[in-house]
C-alpha cells in the first residue's frame, strides 16, 4: 500500500465511508411518505460504490497489472452508477413536478 499517500489513502476511505452514509440516510429518508422516491435514489448510489471498491482495491494491492482489469470494472460502474443517478434525479424531479401541479 505504499503507491499512495497517507493524506490520499485518508480521501479515499473517508469518501466511500461517507458515500455508504449517504446512501443509508438517504434510504432511510425514502421511508417519509413525501420522500418515498427517494429510495431510487439511494438504490442508484450503489453502482458508483462498487466503482470506488474496484478502485481502492486495485491500491491496496500496489496497482499490480495483473489487477488492471478492475480500472476497468470501476470505469464501468462510474458509467452505470452516473446514468442511474440522472435517472433517479430525473425521475423524482418528474415526480415532485406532480405534486405541486
Amino acid at each position: 500500500m505504499h503507491e499512495l499517500s497517507f493524506g490520499t489513502w485518508l480521501i479515499h476511505i473517508s469518501s466511500v465511508l461517507e458515500w455508504i452514509f449517504a446512501i443509508f440516510v438517504i434510504n432511510k429518508l425514502s421511508g417519509f411518505p413525501k420522500y418515498k422516491n427517494y429510495f431510487w435514489l439511494s438504490l442508484s448510489m450503489v453502482p458508483n460504490l462498487v466503482g470506488a471498491m474496484c478502485a481502492i482495491t486495485w491500491h491496496i494491492y500496489d496497482n499490480p497489472p495483473e489487477l488492471y482489469g478492475l480500472v476497468t470494472l470501476q470505469g464501468i460502474f462510474t458509467i452505470i452508477g452516473n446514468t442511474t443517478l440522472a435517472l433517479a434525479s430525473f425521475y423524482i424531479f418528474n415526480q415532485s413536478k406532480k405534486l405541486y401541479e
